[in-house]
């Protein structure tokens, strides 16, 4: 909890007045409400960025998928021999 305070660079009496400003603007029945909600916005901001992890160690985990096999080429139908036109003689 000190780290905190240190961090933040405010003492005791500047907590204090912070939480009294607080208590003021928003009231005593608003206080617990606003401290719900923020406390399930953390925990859903953790539970997404915690399945994203997942996600990304489970697809560099996962063997890559082996390539396509190259097209078949097209058999070509065997020739027939068409029958040679026979012109009517005049």
């Amino acid at each position: 909890m000190n780290n905190m305070l240190a961090l933040l660079g405010m003492g005791g009496g500047e907590i204090i007045f912070v939480f009294a400003a607080a208590l003021v603007l928003f009231g005593a029945n608003k206080i617990p409400q606003f401290a719900k909600g923020l406390g399930q916005a953390i925990k859903e901001f953790k539970k997404a960025s915690s399945d994203v992890s997942n996600e990304i160690h489970s697809a560099m985990n996962q063997d890559p998928t082996p390539p396509p096999p190259p097209p078949a080429k097209p058999q070509a139908a065997p020739e027939t021999a068409a029958p040679a036109a026979t012109v009517p003689k005049a």
